[in-house]
């Protein structure tokens, strides 16, 4: 009856928890060696082995085959020792079975205890097991509970963990609402498997789309790059196996079905979709889409795009602080300049009127130089002997005499007190500009941060909009209102902003109104 209640146990537990009879088998074997070891002794050498047959586990103690016994707990004659194996001699080490049907109340409870302990570890191996295979999948489950904003969720067999950082600004859950993650992580701790899972990973964004497009998840339509930047905005570059399947067209849906769905699941965020083209200058006006783009330079050594696009593109190419072209300029792996055609004329109106100061430059091959994208002296500086003396009316000689000149004509500019500027990303295109005499010499700081209102964070949006000076401030053209739309900021600090740029500029209608107001006060 007991071997038959035992392997009943066994099956049982195998079926309920789905842990193999041989872990189950360990287990009962470890528990009754511990059992026998509280009421033996820890000293006696004992072992357990399950009987297949009998269905039991069978305990037994092992002792040395001696002439004489001293310890009987260790020794055994040999007259007793062939009683159980007749081909026994000294010295040799023989299992001698032991009743196990008695092991008092205590040895039951270790027993139990360590059967427990080893059911709980299978239990959390067998857990481990099911989902470390599921990182980079999405998983499903129920928020069951939320501690210190992180967000515990029910996926079934055991729970998963959706700390605050990983989670999306434009969401907010409540205890039993539905979630859907992606599986950054499976690891082992001494509590159990942990699953780590995230709303603002880029996995979660490819893997909805592999769910909602049949196309990508059979491999004609691929994904070759994303961008994201979680609870705003998205960019996916995609392409086509098959000529004959649109691959935006396959990732949109009927009447934007497909893409509406992962919308809806993102909470709002945008999404766009572009064709990828193996020509970095086409991939670069796609992924700057929809703003659209007149004029593309490259710069192979920096790996950078200068891109002009028309005034009234220029707010959309950059985007909502400057997400538009930082997107496009992750999803690329491009360096990208914005700059608009108005900015880039007035840029190459100075460097043409530099160029003809040079003896041997015209102004038919100043034009040819500014339409290259030599906007300014750096340019020239920078450039390669071999990428100048390719364009018309130069040579090498003439080309490496150029490169000597404009070295000379900065070193004057800058000898004199005039700013030269620089074409490199951070900073305005190549441009001379006389310098404004401040009330502090000693102020060094960039010229849009002595304005009233200024701080580095308006600064670094002000340059992603194209406006590096002052000068470019007021080309700009700009209201206070306006100004106030464009960078998210109160009427009153941009007024302050605009009042202190024509202060600044000697805009004689300030100069007017505040002689006027003076007046009025006395």
């Amino acid at each position: 009856m007991a071997s038959t209640n035992l392997n009943f146990l066994i099956e049982q537990i195998e079926r309920e928890k789905g842990i193999p009879k041989e872990v189950i088998l360990e287990t009962l074997e470890d528990a009754l060696l511990k059992a026998a070891q509280k009421k033996f002794g820890l000293y006696d050498d004992l072992e357990a082995h399950y009987n297949d047959e009998s269905g039991e586990v069978e305990l037994f103690q092992f002792k040395t085959v001696v002439r004489m016994v001293d310890d009987g707990h260790l020794e055994i004659s040999l007259d007793q020792a062939r009683k159980l194996d007749p081909e026994t001699e000294i010295g040799d080490s023989i299992g001698v079975k032991l009743d196990n049907s008695d092991f008092g109340r205590i040895a039951v409870q270790v027993a139990k205890q360590v059967i427990t302990q080893k059911v709980h570890a299978a239990e959390r191996d067998q857990v481990y097991d099911d989902y470390k295979d599921r990182v980079g999948d999405l998983i499903a489950g129920s928020v069951r509970r939320i501690e210190r904003g992180n967000i515990i969720i029910d996926v079934g067999r055991t729970e998963a963990i959706l700390y605050a950082k990983d989670q999306s600004q434009r969401e907010t859950y409540r205890v039993r609402d539905r979630i859907l993650a992606y599986v950054v992580d499976v690891t082992k701790t001494t509590k159990g498997p942990q699953i780590i899972l995230s709303r603002t990973d880029i996995g979660l964004l490819l893997k909805l789309f592999e769910m909602e497009v049949p196309e990508i998840a059979e491999g004609i339509v691929q994904i070759i790059s994303a961008a994201r930047e979680p609870s705003f905005r998205s960019k996916i570059a995609v392409t086509s196996r098959d000529q004959d399947v649109d691959p935006v067209g396959a990732c949109v849906g009927m009447k934007g079905s497909r893409v509406q769905n992962i919308v809806q699941e993102l909470r709002g965020e945008k999404i766009d979709i572009i064709v990828y083209h193996p020509d970095p200058v086409k991939y670069v006006c796609n992924a700057l889409a929809p703003a659209i783009v007149s004029q593309v330079l490259i710069d192979e050594d920096e790996h950078l795009m200068e891109v002009t696009v028309p005034d009234d593109q220029l707010s959309l190419a950059i985007g909502t602080r400057g997400q538009n072209v930082r997107l496009a300029s992750q999803l690329t792996g491009w360096r990208i300049d914005i700059q608009s055609e108005s900015k880039v004329e007035r840029m190459a109106e100075q460097a043409r009127e530099i160029y003809m100061t040079i003896d041997g430059v015209d102004e038919g091959l100043a034009t040819t130089l500014t339409q290259l994208g030599f906007l300014g002296l750096d340019d020239i500086i920078k450039a390669d002997i071999d990428d100048l003396e390719i364009i018309p009316g130069l040579n090498a000689t003439t080309a490496a005499a150029l490169i000597k000149r404009s070295i000379e004509i900065k070193d004057e500019l800058l000898a004199a007190g005039v700013d030269v500027g620089s074409s490199d990303k951070d900073e305005s295109k190549t441009k001379v500009v006389k310098t404004q005499p401040t009330e502090d010499p000693d102020d060094d700081r960039p010229e849009l941060l002595k304005l009233k209102n200024v701080d580095e964070e308006l600064m670094q949006r002000m340059n992603e909009a194209g406006i590096y000076s002052l000068k470019d401030l007021i080309d700009a053209d700009m209201d206070a209102k306006g100004f106030a739309e464009k960078f998210d900021i109160s009427s009153r600090k941009a007024r302050g902003v605009m009042h202190s740029a024509k202060l600044k500029s000697g805009d004689e209608s300030v100069l007017n109104d505040e002689a006027d107001d003076a007046s009025v006060e006395e």
